[in-house]
């Protein structure tokens, strides 16, 4: 059986966890009305912010679909190797086994003359060209070509490819796959450097709106000081009131990226089709919306914090 001051001491423990969650609860609930109080005021913050966010956000989802269409790494690095003209299929594909045999060679596809022409067919701009040219004397014009993917650098395998006596000429993309990877690299750290910049803008927007709304109730805030109230206490509910500040305008980023998308996604497959690709922008995935959502909140949350808690060290009473 318990003794009367050990269940006291839970009682003790137990009100103040009620407490705690209580106020926790009517600080998420105050904080929300006052944002809606003055919904121009917080429309105005929560534009400023929302628009810090969806630039960097934005310029992160095109270097995805930059990389997505130019990083097809692997096509990129294939090597495409045109015989001869005269070799038949049977030495095409005895060179194919003999490239196949090399450790740096991933895979080999012969490429005949009738494939070739397929694919060139399907390209507008050829098919008339072909047309007119014949379709016997358009094969007869097509070498056979070995299509090479290498297992790593492929510079060496190039070079040996280059010396066989059978080849007559080697198309090799690294040099546009390298600078398309710089280019890819500068333009991570431009987002990057972007997203640090704006953020800390967003964040300062916060903190100086939540410092508008201290000061405010700056006398209410003295007098819950004087009765003892903690610096916990004083500033949770302006915490709240950051963090409702970082959601909504990471909500309305989302909305802004997701006009964006649709905006520019008809006119892209269209232009994708005319190159007679099936490419679509792509936006970002539930799980990075969620993250966008739950790091807006974290920097209104870092915001309100960092204005509450200099203006607490302030305003703290001082004893005489």
């Amino acid at each position: 059986m318990a003794k009367p001051g050990n269940q006291r001491v839970e009682q003790l423990h137990s009100s103040r966890a009620g407490a705690w969650l209580e106020h926790h609860g009517y600080s998420v609930v105050a904080s929300l009305g006052r944002l809606l109080r003055k919904p121009w005021a917080s429309l105005l913050t929560i534009g400023v912010m929302a628009l810090a966010l969806a630039l960097p956000l934005g310029l992160w989802v095109v270097l995805d679909n930059v990389q997505r269409l130019g990083g097809q790494v692997q096509a990129a690095r294939e090597v495409t190797v045109f015989l001869q003209p005269g070799i038949d299929a049977a030495k095409a594909e005895a060179l194919a086994a003999v490239l196949r045999a090399r450790s740096d060679v991933a895979s080999v596809e012969r490429v005949a003359p009738e494939q070739a022409l397929a694919q060139l067919r399907q390209r507008d701009d050829l098919a008339a060209a072909i047309d007119a040219l014949g379709e016997d004397a358009a094969r007869a014009a097509l070498p056979q070509a070995l299509r090479v993917v290498p297992r790593a650098d492929e510079h060496a395998l190039v070079q040996a490819a280059q010396a066989l006596p059978e080849t007559d000429r080697v198309q090799h993309d690294a040099r546009w796959r390298e600078r398309l990877q710089a280019w890819l690299g500068f333009g991570a750290r431009v987002v990057q450097v972007l997203a640090a910049l704006l953020g800390l803008g967003a964040l300062l927007v916060v903190g100086n709106t939540v410092r508008l709304d201290i000061q405010s109730r700056r006398e209410e805030i003295g007098v819950l000081q004087l009765l003892g109230a903690s610096d916990g206490f004083v500033r949770r509910p302006f915490l709240y009131l950051g963090i409702w500040y970082g959601l909504s305008a990471g909500a309305l980023a989302l909305g802004i990226l997701t006009l964006a998308w649709m905006a520019l996604q008809a006119p892209l497959a269209a232009l994708a089709t005319r190159y007679g690709s099936s490419f679509a922008l792509q936006g970002l995935d539930p799980l990075a919306a969620a993250c966008v959502l739950a790091g807006a909140g974290l920097l209104g949350w870092l915001g309100a914090g960092v204005v509450t808690g200099h203006y607490l060290r302030q305003a703290r009473p001082r004893e005489h």
